[in-house]
């Protein structure tokens, strides 16, 4: 019984191999597209072939992860960081040093003056991009980041890290979706808190103002 085991485990090997191999040439040339730079390589896909990187790249999935990113508006510029400094405080390595800008008298303003990731010692958890009350700071999907030397050249300025929203919308579209979709029910409750207020303002408004006609009437008549 041991040997037949064993014999029933090298001839699955051998199928599967030979699967690999059948499937391979079935799909010649489709697979080796050596014109496309992006190549997509799903989980269910069969057969033995490779990628020549780095003229051929993998296309990531939108959950892959890497370093992080710090997102500003494309029309108006603006960054989404107020420098709140939520993300420096539950990093676990502590890799991230913001400065926040001031205004002549020193007053302090919501944006960061100043923004470094020393991304040699960043885990890539995403706790900062998880955190961040404002989207933000997101994963990057650029992981071709070697450089020759660790200081000054791993350690990422606010330049450095600063995309644009489209590009983050390109690459994570589920959860860019997703997040307009919150922003945009957000703005709808914020614009009907504003109605609501503004109708109280003007009711109580128009209380005073006939108040006030009542008791210079009352005035008038006595």
């Amino acid at each position: 019984m041991f040997g037949k085991g064993i014999l029933r485990g090298l001839g699955i090997t051998a199928r599967h191999l030979l699967e690999t191999y059948i499937d391979d040439v079935k799909r010649i040339p489709s697979r080796y597209a050596y014109d496309r730079r992006l190549i997509k390589q799903p989980v269910e896909e069969r057969g033995i072939f490779t990628i020549q990187y780095p003229e051929e790249k993998r296309v990531l999935p939108e959950n892959f992860r890497y370093i992080p990113m710090l997102i500003f508006d494309d029309t108006t510029g603006e960054d989404r960081c107020t420098s709140c400094g939520i993300c420096a405080k539950v990093c676990p390595p502590q890799c991230i040093w913001i400065l926040r800008e001031e205004d002549e008298k020193g007053k302090p303003i919501p944006r960061p003056a100043e923004f470094y990731i020393d991304i040699s010692i960043c885990m890539g958890c995403g706790f900062c991009a998880e955190f961040c009350p404002f989207d933000a700071i997101k994963m990057n999907h650029d992981y071709e980041i070697a450089v020759y030397r660790r200081f000054p050249d791993l350690v990422l300025n606010k330049d450095e890290l600063s995309v644009p929203a489209s590009y983050y919308a390109q690459l994570y579209p589920t959860a860019w979706a997703e997040e307009e979709k919150r922003r945009e029910e957000e703005r709808k409750k914020k614009e009907a808190r504003a109605k609501a207020a503004a109708a109280r303002k003007a009711l109580a408004a128009k209380k005073k103002a006939a108040s006030q006609k009542a008791e210079a009437q009352d005035g008038e008549t006595s």
